[in-house]
């Protein structure tokens, strides 16, 4: 072949393509490669390996690169470059991740917009919203170049200190699926291939490479799959198969979870890739188990060795067919026209409107947990001094340094944005905390005191270079907690503002401070957003997508060295349900500076059929005196189940904007099939016939919760 010569199909022609009509031009593609360009369609490669630094894994595989941050963004721009096929006029896929943002832009280009973390975004109950952020998130994809997002990250917070807590939604799979498919909507509008990761069941990081989660099919069907079936359901491009394994087998090599459910239960028409280098153990395992891209390079799926295996019949050559078909399909799919380059300028990336976005988030996202004696919001005409405490207040501080890691032009921290917004008036004083005596001292001559408290990538996150991982306790860090019972005694106005992927106990210190808010990590307009919710300028209205228990035994066994873990069918909020606890600040839960009644709860009807709808009323009113935002939550229990169940499992939410005295109803739509239990035996999902129990109200406590019931006959 000449190297210059005209490709045998243009690309571009196949932009807007029906569901028939991509699949005939896959198969006739397929038909005409060779069996070395099918395999090379199935690794990624990176040609400048050469440029990092390798280092040999050591015994627990967390010690991997020693490369530079160039060296990263090459990986990014360069991954799957070999499935650039000149000759047929195949295109490359070109990777980016996330899920703060586009993570590896070019360095010629405008650095771009930088989120919040997903937990924070998870806490604003907003599909909207993130499917907003998705939206401007794939403009960027288009400014940089890339055409593939890997930062839909479903990961389940089955227990809070898990590493990549920050990463993801929280930890109940109704919230996981609405978010990760609004997030997946948005950005493939713009014709960018997104990714749900890591399946399956991937909730520790410190062991991630190692772990073998046991769990039964129950379980694993009914809590940790459904929200990957909600992205396979809202057209996801492709899914990421996890590095860990699950019931003896890995991830990416799984056939029970890719081939059985993924690719045969859901009907999944995508392709499944690989997590980068140690996701897959045997190439020949992985092919059969369903996987079909390696990532980031070809080291199992190498492919010599893999057509020796073809030829020899060890692989059906029907399994190659397969996994090309699937990416030469989801590449057709998600054309798009050349030359609409001019459709996404340089200028798009972190433009006005993306940073307001980023601002609108963190303000939804930053949860009140404690307002004793409505002490926030602070009046500016009563403070003359204030003190911002604290090692990270006025640190650039976005999330972990891992794969999610954005580079933004800007960070607004802590200290910037509550200085910002105090005004002139008022002198804000900034002190690190690292000396106690010192941070005491001054802390008497000040009118309310700040302390910004929580953790960083070395505590948290994902675990690269020994960094990272999951948290080691639940608490705050010994040196936050003293410096929090220091400060109160010199101070009695005391505001604690916590930043971290996941839920913190709180029980040594929260009553002797005036407020705690729950930051975590909140992008490049966090500091923004958090001097306007201190000030009342924004009226706080998130609530937790997590639990936050008063003690470590409020939650399932965890044990971030290990590498066996059973994985039950309870956590979370459903496990305090289950043994009748009483968290701290249950999922749900988040205060606001105006007040909420919830009255009139009603039912269309009473009675209904296995395959029918019952929609679910009730009228909220702000009895406060400030505009406010309330998230109504809808969960639903099951009275005399012939099997053990939830007490109840939440099943929908909406948000409501209310003026002072406003009354507004919330409508909200219950599918009877999402009630369903999978039965093991026949293989199937059962919806039974009882009565059914409706709670609606502001969080997952019952106090907070009105009853009604309906029935399945």
């Amino acid at each position: 072949m000449v190297e210059n010569s005209k490709p045998k199909y243009n690309w571009n022609l196949f932009v807007g393509l029906k569901t028939e009509q991509i699949e005939e031009k896959a198969k006739k593609i397929l038909e005409e490669m060779t069996l070395e360009e099918k395999l090379k369609q199935m690794v990624g490669m990176y040609t400048q390996v050469q440029a990092l630094r390798l280092i040999p894994a050591d015994s627990d595989g967390m010690k991997l690169f020693e490369a530079t941050y160039d060296d990263w963004m090459a990986i990014y721009q360069a991954i799957n470059k070999g499935s650039d096929n000149k000759r047929l006029g195949i295109p490359p896929i070109i990777f980016s991740d996330g899920p703060r943002g586009v993570v590896g832009p070019r360095m010629n280009i405008r650095k771009p917009t930088c989120f919040p973390v997903a937990i924070a975004r998870a806490a604003s109950f907003d599909t909207d919203l993130e499917e907003r952020v998705g939206n401007a998130i794939g403009i960027e994809m288009r400014v940089h170049k890339n055409n593939f997002y890997g930062g839909v990250c479903i990961n389940q917070l089955y227990h809070p200190r898990g590493g990549r807590a920050q990463e993801s939604y929280g930890e109940d799979t109704y919230l996981l699926g609405e978010m990760g498919s609004a997030l997946v909507r948005g950005v493939q509008k713009h014709k960018i291939m997104a990714c749900a990761k890591h399946y399956a069941v991937n909730n520790q990081e410190t062991t991630r490479m190692q772990i073998d989660v046991i769990v039964d099919e129950r379980t694993l069907r009914e809590v940790f799959l459904p929200h990957f079936k909600k992205c396979v359901d809202a057209g996801v491009a492709s899914i990421m198969a996890a590095y860990n394994f699950v019931n003896g087998i890995p991830c990416g090599h799984h056939t029970h979870l890719l081939r059985d459910i993924l690719k045969g239960d859901w009907n999944f028409k995508g392709f499944v890739i690989s997590d980068w280098i140690f996701c897959i153990r045997n190439g020949k395992e992985a092919i059969l188990g369903g996987m079909d891209i390696e990532m980031p390079w070809e080291m199992q799926m190498q492919g010599k060795r893999m057509k020796r295996l073809v030829e020899k019949g060890e692989i059906p050559l029907h399994y190659i067919d397969e996994a090309v078909l699937r990416i030469l399909r989801t590449k057709i799919g998600f054309a798009h026209p050349q030359g609409d380059e001019k459709n996404y300028p340089a200028d798009l990336s972190a433009c006005e409107e993306h940073v307001q976005l980023a601002l609108e988030a963190a303000r939804k996202g930053i949860v009140l947990l404690e307002n004793k004696d409505n002490f926030l919001p602070l009046n500016r005409l009563n403070l003359k001094r204030i003190g911002v405490f604290g090692q990270y207040a006025d640190r650039v501080i976005t999330g972990d340094n891992g794969s999610s890691r954005v580079y933004p032009e800007y960070v607004v921290t802590p200290f910037q944005g509550i200085k910002r917004k105090a005004g002139e008036r008022i002198e804000i004083i900034y002190n690190d905390g690292l000396e106690i005596k010192k941070a005491q001292e001054m802390a008497k001559s000040l009118d309310v005191v700040v302390i910004f408290a929580g953790f960083d990538y070395k505590s948290e996150g994902e675990a690269i270079i020994e960094i990272g991982g999951d948290r080691k306790f639940m608490t705050l860090k010994p040196e936050d907690i003293t410096l929090i019972g220091e400060v109160a005694k010199a101070n009695p106005n005391v505001i604690v503002v916590m930043h971290s992927g996941g839920a913190i106990i709180t029980e040594s210190w929260r009553e002797n401070v005036k407020a705690i808010l729950m930051f975590w990590y909140g992008g490049m307009e966090g500091g923004t957003a958090l001097g306007e919710i201190i000030f009342g300028d924004v009226n706080p209205s998130a609530k937790n997508p997590c639990t936050f228990p008063k003690s470590e035994d409020q939650l399932p066994p965890f044990n971030r060295e290990a590498k066996k873990a059973t994985y039950g069918y309870y956590h979370g909020y459903r496990f305090i349900d289950k043994y009748e606890f009483e968290s701290r600040y249950p999922f749900g839960f988040g205060l606001s500076y105006t007040t909420f009644s919830y009255s009139n709860l009603r039912l269309d009807k009473n009675e209904t059929e296995t395959n029918g709808q019952v929609q679910i009323s009730v009228d909220v009113k702000n009895t406060g005196n400030m505009a406010g935002e309330e998230i109504v939550q809808l969960y639903i229990g099951y009275k005399n189940s012939s099997i053990d169940r939830s007490v109840k499992d939440l099943k929908g939410f909406g948000k409501v904007s209310l003026e002072i005295d406003e009354i507004k109803t919330v409508s909200i739509k219950l599918d009877v099939k999402d009630l369903a239990y999978y039965d093991v035996e026949s293989r199937s999902w059962i919806v039974e016939k009882l009565e059914y129990l409706v709670y609606i109200g502001s969080s997952s406590r019952e106090e907070d919760l009105l009853k009604a019931s309906f029935k399945i006959i």
